[in-house]
């Protein structure tokens, strides 16, 4: 048997790292991987495309509902302040007909006093001649 001297095993290291380079090699120049890759480019793409066209329609989404939002609030608080403007309206109606029936009791009273004065003033006449 003979010994395997540094020279073998160099050697040997050296066509193993060959024949490595030349399969590396042969794989690179593939028209086949080469065709895979470019296949497998176009998927990659297409679904970044379609990724990309979900979040556009996601975004979209959102922007419409915001705006719908937006639009049912203004309407909300447009209606709030149409009631609350109805309701200052009634409750100064409201006290302007309390204001008037207070003045007409207030005339009233003040027409049955100066009845009163006038008969007492007018007894007290009737006395004194």
């Amino acid at each position: 048997m003979r010994a395997i001297d540094l020279k073998d095993r160099l050697s040997a290291a050296n066509e193993a790292r060959k024949a490595q380079l030349e399969r590396a090699k042969a794989i690179a120049e593939d028209p086949e991987r080469a065709e895979r890759l470019r296949a497998r480019a176009a998927v990659v793409q297409a679904r970044n495309a379609r990724i990309a066209e979900r979040k556009a329609a996601e975004q979209a989404l959102k922007e419409r509902l915001a705006a719908e939002e937006a639009v049912r609030r203004a309407a909300e608080a447009a209606a709030r302040e149409a009631a609350r403007l109805a309701e200052e309206e009634a409750r100064a109606a409201r006290e302007a007909e309390q204001a008037a029936r207070a003045e007409a009791q207030a005339a009233d009273r003040d027409a049955i006093l100066a009845a009163r004065r006038a008969g007492r003033k007018a007894r007290k006449r009737k006395g004194k001649r």
